[in-house]
């Protein structure tokens, strides 16, 4: 069975090359069969589009854009979009696949899917952000549906712009299809607790690897990088919960004090500012010096490749939850190990947004919406039984935690892969 091997920092770093190096690992400690092997590695589609849209000033631009779907075996695909001038195919690849294995790590009925339009936000009108998306949405309309994909919200997108998805799909359909797309406004068939969802996930999985590892609560430090919803919900939640919250950064950078951030009053402070940095009660720091901070639990909420093999030596968290998708790398992962870090792996720390986006889609399928307590109550039900699977798993086959996920998750798709069998 081949294997990916990462031999310099361009193919460390490179999103697709890191996640097929843990799949590839995990396939070959499952034993799996070279057939699904090269089945399950395969995206279903890749669609690249070119979206054509008149600028504010009458000037004529072309965007270019990405929809993967790299998995329909267990039900209909699922996956963000992003808007960011990093997007690329071998980015949306990577994290389609990944969304795959979450959606089966936590047992939910979906696929994995993900789509990125090559553009800067920042840059833009909200008049060209919404032609940008409507016209994406037009090029995309064949392969998405509630039965198809269902995309959300990612990097730089929101409720707007899953209104706007819903509104142009709808407008096509010739009728009202809410359950196209999740992380909408309430008002459009959104649901509640959906925002905090991932951040909360955090919560529930970092209870639990208190438990497993006899961490006292009060005493348990917490660095968080990344204060954008899932960093800084987690903050305020682990804060609510009686942990010491003692850094957290966003891109501008980091603010620690030892003995324990007023969360409320960060957040305040980061809604006049709109950053961390300048916060009175704390010391400033970089990005780089915070993740090597002593803690008891680290959680990398950002970017991809935050802990590489130039920083995993460094890095003196007993417990890494990662918050966003792939902040660690493959090689960085090995010095972890030797370290004896307890890693909670993105595949399951992160899937609380996808799980709360999948009782969205059920609410709208039904017609009928859930109290927020109810969402929050059947999110830490799968959270907390996925985490105690994937140990549990780990502890079985000798495994650390991320390989027991992957095998977990590609298990799970191989057999139901086996049971609907090869359409041909």
């Amino acid at each position: 069975m081949p294997s990916v091997t990462i031999v310099d920092e361009t193919l460390e770093t490179n999103p697709n090359q890191a996640m097929m190096a843990r799949f590839d690992e995990a396939a070959e400690k499952l034993n799996l069969d070279p057939g699904l092997y090269k089945f399950l590695r395969t995206p279903n589609k890749e669609l690249t589009v070119y979206i054509p849209v008149v600028m504010d000033d009458g000037r004529l631009e072309v965007f270019k854009g990405y929809r993967v779907q790299h998995s329909i075996v267990r039900g209909p695909c699922k996956g963000g979009i992003r808007y960011s001038p990093d997007v690329t195919l071998d980015e949306m690849k990577a994290l389609a696949a990944w969304m795959t294995w979450k959606c089966a790590v936590v047992n939910i009925p979906f696929g994995g899917a993900k789509g990125g339009v090559i553009c800067d936000p920042s840059k833009l009108s909200l008049s060209e952000l919404e032609k940008i998306t409507r016209r994406y949405t037009a090029e995309i309309l064949d392969i998405i549906g509630p039965d198809r994909d269902i995309p959300a919200p990612d990097i730089n997108t929101n409720e707007q712009v899953m209104a706007w998805i819903m509104d142009t799909y709808s407008m096509h359909a010739r009728r009202t299809v809410s359950s196209v797309v999740t992380g909408k406004p309430l008002g459009l068939g959104g649901s509640r607790g959906r925002r905090e969802a991932t951040g909360r996930g955090l919560l529930f999985v970092i209870q639990e690897a208190a438990k497993h590892l006899d961490l006292k609560v009060p005493r348990t430090a917490v660095v968080i990088q990344g204060f954008g919803n899932v960093g800084s919900v987690a903050a305020e939640l682990l804060g609510q919960a009686g942990y010491r919250v003692v850094a957290v950064s966003d891109v501008q950078g980091g603010i620690h004090n030892a003995r324990g951030l007023d969360i409320p009053r960060v957040l305040q402070h980061v809604q006049k500012h709109k950053t961390v940095v300048g916060f009175p009660e704390a010391e400033p720091l970089t990005n780089s010096e915070l993740l090597e901070l002593p803690c008891e639990i680290l959680i990398p909420a950002a970017t991809e490749n935050q802990i590489t093999s130039k920083n995993a030596g460094r890095i003196q968290a007993r417990v890494l939850c990662e918050g966003a998708n792939g902040p660690t790398t493959p090689q960085a992962d090995q010095i972890l190990e030797q370290r004896g870090t307890f890693i909670i792996p993105d595949i399951l720390a992160n899937a609380g947004g996808v799980t709360a986006s999948y009782f969205e889609w059920v609410q709208d399928r039904e017609g009928y919406f859930w109290k927020e307590e109810l969402v929050n109550e059947r999110l830490g039900e799968i959270m907390v039984s996925s985490f105690r699977e994937v140990v549990t798993y780990a502890e079985r086959h000798r495994v650390n935690n991320r390989i027991a996920a992957y095998m977990l998750a590609i298990d799970r798709v191989a057999y139901h892969t086996k049971l609907r069998g090869i359409y041909a």
